[in-house]
């Protein structure tokens, strides 16, 4: 059998045309509110506290600016490619187009490591803001089910203990797996109102905090390396990108929602990098307020944003941005188990998964058993994960898929120049080449034991697939 094989793109074309199964229901609000939904999240609320303090001080800034370049290249190749594919399925099905089954498989494998474990991480930040809230206006979640097993809990005595299990973080994954079985246009209407919650709850800091900014705490604007690579200097910059890139995950997974999309032509190019666009300037601006305001080395704690509120006198906002986060982290979670599911649903539907994977509901018109065991895969480490080494995770895996996108699109071009494509790349001998090098570049920032965890996952993946997918597969030799 030809490990190489390709699904035409006349036939994916054709296939979308013809296949109903999932209701197209999303305009170009949804779909950029979807890719909001799914930025504004950990990283704004979580993670530029903490590469501010570990890795790169006030050039946190710079590091997300490293990142953001990364993805807008990324997010011009996956453009062309949802314009002219529009399939659930995302990088998996781009790659069975251009690069064949094989490195079709590996993506999809690979998204697992984007979408579920990116779920996982978000549920934990989620947790953090609700107990925090929680215990704001009195209500105190016992101390054992609060975090992941082993996480030293501080009561409100100033005593410690030891948590057992992540309740809060297993509920709302169970909340938002029910809300994706019931409908996919119900949850992007509730995706909607959360994501003017929490864009209004950004701005709101932004606009209070900015006068209470220090310029002294950007000094030195690039504290000197500590003699660890990922410890300030430039490398600790880098190192930073390759960090606070998890906070960028989230605009491709607007296109695995290409097969629900109104007009995913026109629209799916203006979700991904009209969202992408958006975020990336708040996260700079919210960057340099954080980093100005306190100096960087305060920034280390759960929940970032709020002592910055705090520390600019702003207490009663603190508590109006832990909802803001508890709201934006939610859409996050929504946004990755429906990337998820589709991505299992495109895989089952080709025969590399079994085929109960792709079952949909009859009267709710989504694929309610993948949504299930997804919330099931998603809500179990959810429980027992701690964060950090989780969203390194995700990044390498993300970064990953990046580079095949980026070098499809090119190698599409040059196969196929005739396809009428809705939208092109511009400058793609450029945009194409530099996508895959700065994934890469950032994917040579993360740490070796990252590198282990990511092939022990696609060894795994390797073999299921040829003990399974590789004999079922439905595409035509």
């Amino acid at each position: 059998m030809d490990l190489f094989r390709r699904k035409s793109v006349t036939a994916l074309q054709a296939e979308a045309e013809a296949d109903h199964s999932l209701k197209r229901s999303l305009g170009v609000v949804n779909l950029t509110a979807l890719g909001i939904g799914a930025i504004i999240g950990t990283g704004i609320f979580v993670l530029t506290g903490t590469v501010a303090a570990q890795n790169a001080g006030p050039a946190v800034i710079l590091s997300f600016v490293l990142a953001g370049v990364a993805s807008i290249f990324a997010a011009l190749c996956y453009s062309e490619f949802a314009s002219l594919v529009p399939m659930a399925g995302s990088a998996y099905t781009y790659g069975y187009a251009t690069l064949g089954e094989l490195v079709a498989w590996i993506i999809g494998w690979d998204l697992i490591l984007e979408y579920a474990l990116s779920a996982t991480t978000v549920a934990i930040g989620w947790s953090g803001y609700v107990v925090s809230f929680l215990a704001d206006i009195g209500i105190r979640v016992p101390a054992h089910f609060q975090a992941a097993r082993g996480t030293v809990v501080t009561l409100a005595d100033g005593t410690t203990t030891t948590a057992i299990f992540n309740i809060p973080a297993v509920i709302i994954v169970a909340i938002v797996t029910t809300l994706l079985v019931v409908g996919v246009r119900e949850s992007a209407n509730v995706n909607n109102v959360i994501v003017l919650i929490k864009l209004a709850v950004v701005l709101l800091f932004i606009a209070l905090t900015v006068k209470a900014v220090n310029p002294q705490n950007w000094h030195p604007f690039i504290p000197p390396n500590t003699g660890s690579r990922e410890h300030f200097g430039f490398s600790g910059v880098a190192a930073g990108a390759g960090v606070v890139f998890f906070a960028y995950i989230g605009f491709d997974a607007v296109s695995t929602a290409a097969q629900e999309a109104k007009n995913p032509q026109r629209d799916m190019p203006i979700g991904i990098i009209g969202s992408l666009i958006v975020c990336t300037i708040l996260y700079i601006v919210v960057a340099a307020i954080a980093t100005g305001v306190l100096p960087y080395a305060q920034l280390d704690v759960p929940d970032p944003i709020a002592k910055v509120a705090d520390a600019a006198g702003l207490g009663w906002v603190s508590s109006l941005i832990k909802l803001g986060a508890i709201a934006g982290l939610t859409s996050v979670i929504l946004v990755q188990l429906l990337g998820q599911s589709r991505v299992f649903y495109s895989m089952g539907r080709d025969g590399l998964l079994p085929p109960f994977v792709n079952k949909v509901h009859p009267r709710f018109r989504t694929p309610w058993i993948t949504s299930i065991l997804t919330g099931i895969a998603v809500a179990i480490p959810a429980g027992i994960l701690p964060v950090r080494d989780a969203a390194k995770l995700v990044s390498i895996g993300t970064l990953l898929a990046f580079v095949i996108v980026s070098i499809g699109v090119l190698v599409l071009r040059v196969r196929e120049p005739e396809l009428r494509r809705p939208f092109r790349t511009p400058l793609v001998w450029f945009v194409s080449p530099m996508g895959a090098i700065s994934a890469l570049y950032l994917m040579s920032s993360l740490d070796i034991e990252t590198w282990i965890r990511l092939v022990v996952w696609l060894a795994i993946g390797l073999t299921i697939y040829f003990l399974y997918g590789r004999h079922h597969a439905r595409v035509a030799g």
